[in-house]
């Protein structure tokens, strides 16, 4: 290999990194996805659910809340998010769970096989889980051409390097890819208290395995 040929490595390799996007914070408080027929019991026969704000491409936050009872305590006004699902899927911070007595288990989304239970009371009734409530890993979405950029694919585990006075990395950051997604990555109110971050901030992927 010529220096010539050493020089359009390098140049490409630097191009690749310069084209490289920050990735912007989405801060997820407490929350809950509700299937169809937990949506009924909860709001009434054939309610549907009201739209106030996009969160990803036809994910959405509704206006309607819930109460979360566990053994220990309450949480009032936890938000709903649409569309429903197949599976009712509660999604709290480890410092939530300190307050409902409960200790929720880190998952990724849709892995509820032994996590906790709890009550879930709406304005018309109520249900009580015996499993769903989990503390979300932390995870990326991204569409194809985001995981292009970023040399990754969906699965990845990837270190996220922030940035600031409260600098440190998340470590085994799920990558997750579609096109329906839109770039930004996920992470829990504890761990953006750790961070110093808000929504709308950048962070940088470090690494990845």
């Amino acid at each position: 290999m010529n220096t010539r040929e050493i020089e359009q490595i390098v140049e490409r390799v630097l191009q690749q990194l310069s084209n490289r996007k920050e990735i912007p914070v989405g801060v997820s408080n407490r929350h809950v996805h509700l299937s169809r027929d937990h949506v009924e019991i909860l709001f009434g026969k054939g309610y549907s659910l009201t739209k106030m704000e996009e969160l990803q491409p036809g994910q959405f936050a509704a206006r309607e809340t819930v109460t979360l009872v566990g053994h220990k305590g309450v949480l009032e006004k936890v938000r709903v998010l649409g569309p429903s699902r197949n599976m009712t899927q509660v999604e709290i911070s480890l410092t939530d769970g300190y307050k409902l007595g409960l200790k929720p288990p880190i998952r990724d989304s849709g892995d509820l096989k032994g996590s906790e239970g709890v009550a879930i009371v709406g304005p018309e009734g109520s249900i009580k889980l015996k499993e769903g409530v989990i503390c979300a890993a932390r995870h990326i979405h991204m569409t194809p051409q985001d995981a292009a950029t970023w040399d990754v694919k969906d699965g990845d585990r990837v270190d996220v390097e922030v940035k600031g006075i409260r600098g440190l990395v998340f470590k085994s950051v799920l990558v997750r890819v579609s096109p329906k997604y839109r770039l930004e990555m996920h992470i829990d109110t504890d761990e953006a208290n750790a961070a110093g971050l808000e929504t709308g901030d950048t962070v940088g992927i470090k690494g990845w395995k």
